[in-house]
């Protein structure tokens, strides 16, 4: 499997390739969305490397770069905001998908309640306790 489901419309994964991408699309997703920032690590494929399979193999790409440490309000708008538009299964990578589960969750603050949320998060492998205050604030 591809991606650990946060919804039915939403998976989170670590890093992608290129070569992954053909087979992300044959999982069903639609769209891609990278929350890495390019250069964050040696070796990792840049966005436009990513974004140049997904067309051909039918996604739609998105690169919105948050910085894992530093995850803005605007960064949690604007990822809540691409959720909702962007039709179809989406995948959402980074590093390692905590910093995407990060994302949704926030954006998901005042919808769902906290435990719900954090439930979610961790059924999909990410203990994210500490954001409890925020996702209650």
């Amino acid at each position: 499997m591809i991606g650990k489901s946060l919804t039915p419309r939403l998976a989170v994964a670590s890093q992608i390739t290129p070569a992954e991408v053909a087979q992300i699309a044959a999982a069903g997703y639609t769209a891609i969305i990278n929350n890495r920032p390019d250069g964050e690590e040696p070796g990792q494929p840049t966005a436009a490397e990513v974004e140049a399979a997904a067309g051909p193999a039918g996604l739609s790409y998105i690169h919105q770069p948050v910085v894992g440490t530093n995850i803005t309000p605007a960064d949690v708008e604007t990822f809540g905001r691409l959720i909702e538009e962007t039709p179809g299964k989406i995948l959402a990578h980074c590093r390692t998908g905590t910093r995407c589960t990060m994302l949704w969750l926030l954006s998901q603050s005042g919808k769902q309640s906290a435990d719900a949320l954090l439930a979610k998060a961790r059924a999909a492998g990410y203990d994210l306790e500490a954001l409890r205050p925020r996702l209650e604030g």
